[in-house]
């Protein structure tokens, strides 16, 4: 009992303390719409019976297939099966969520237990995890997951522990080097010196410090893996007896929904993959520029290349054409010029060979009895003092 009341103060501390995770990203206005969006998502996934109009496993509430929108089916029936699209749309939230949050979490769980194992107790434990690790980074994990699927069926169990056994190598790596940084804090070493257990110092020290990573990663990783549920039900290794996304797309392509001009069919559950994983990565974005202070003046990588693109490259490349075109440049004993031609159409800049530059170029001579004015050696400059010492 004792451990359960450490283990949800532990989180409820880590949500809603003073630097609880929810609290910054709800003064983050990237993470207020992840937790608005997810929020909303949770709620139509907990109260789908309460809010569906219909039950869409209950063969009898089905109507007419391939019916267009209207107040009684608000985004029509399936093409298919005569489900009402709208009710599928609620439940399939239901699959989605739970098997992202549920694989995100489990992902977590391990990449955190062994990557802390890894970095805190080093020795041969750090050896055997990361040779494991490199094995697992090299199987390509989609083909690897479709067979497996095949050969232990397609219950959302297996989904989760399928994907779960490969996807833990990356979290693991980056917590190792955390970690490792973190061992050697003063706190850290106060706390082996009195005493205290290596495990404990590992639950209670250094876990807690990579807490806020292991949550942006498990965002991140969610999102991933709604998508690629999605793809499994797409190709038919979902789960056939459960409602999801995935499966929606599946049957309205089998059905011929775009040959008949139902897109609705389609552009629902496009819209509902696209919520929750848009959500799920706006939640690990914040977090990702909340931890990393490099990160909160450029709020996205689309600014940085933006500013390069506009500032930094036609600043390097109209120099270039300035100078380049004028006198030329230097570099290996071979004069070079820009081709404005090929910049013009191409926006990129060719250099011309030194023979082409000699050759348009006018030849410059000096006019006759002109003398040519010898170089002047370099002037080496002298000291006051020892100017003063030589008079």
């Amino acid at each position: 009992m004792k451990t359960l009341k450490s283990i949800g103060l532990f989180f409820k501390r880590l949500a809603f303390g003073t630097g609880g995770f929810i609290k910054k990203l709800w003064q983050h206005k990237q993470g207020r719409v992840g937790l608005i969006i997810v929020t909303f998502l949770a709620i139509l996934a907990i109260f789908a019976p309460l809010i569906a109009p219909y039950d869409p496993y209950d063969v009898t509430q089905r109507a007419e297939k391939g019916l267009t929108p209207s107040w009684e089916h608000l985004l029509g029936t399936s093409i298919t099966t005569g489900q009402d699209i709208f009710s599928m749309l609620i439940y399939g939230t239901r699959s989605s969520l739970s098997i992202g949050l549920i694989t995100g979490v489990v992902i977590a769980v391990l990449g955190s237990l062994l990557g802390i194992a890894a970095g805190y107790l080093g020795g041969w434990v750090d050896t055997l995890i990361m040779r494991v690790v490199d094995v697992l980074l090299v199987i390509p994990t989609l083909p690897l997951v479709i067979v497996m699927t095949n050969v232990l069926g397609t219950s959302y169990a297996v989904i989760v522990l399928v994907f779960a056994a490969f996807g833990w190598t990356g979290l693991a790596r980056v917590i190792r080097a955390q970690v490792m940084l973190i061992k050697n804090a003063n706190y850290v070493k106060a706390a082996e010196l009195s005493g205290a257990s290596k495990w404990y110092i590992m639950w209670r020290h250094i876990l807690p410090a990579v807490s806020n990573l292991l949550i942006m990663s498990t965002a991140l990783t969610s999102a991933g893996i709604m998508v690629a549920e999605a793809g499994l039900s797409f190709l038919g290794l979902g789960n056939p007896t459960a409602i999801s996304w995935g499966k929606m797309l599946a049957d309205a392509q089998s059905g011929g929904a775009m040959l008949f001009g139902h897109w609705w069919s389609i552009l629902a559950p496009g819209v509902g993959i696209f919520l929750s994983v848009y959500s799920f990565m706006r939640i690990g974005l914040a977090l990702e520029e909340i931890l990393n202070p490099r990160m909160r003046k450029g709020s996205s990588m689309i600014k940085v290349f933006k500013h390069l693109n506009n500032t930094y490259l036609d600043e390097v490349f109209s120099s270039m054409d300035e100078e380049s075109k004028l006198k030329g440049e230097y570099a290996g004993g071979a004069t070079v010029a820009l081709n404005t031609d090929t910049q013009q159409t191409t926006g990129v800049p060719e250099l011309v060979p030194a023979e082409a530059v000699a050759e348009s170029a006018p030849a410059v001579t000096p006019a006759a009895g002109a003398a040519v004015p010898a170089e002047k050696p370099a002037k080496k400059r002298k000291n006051n003092k020892d100017a003063g010492e030589k008079r």
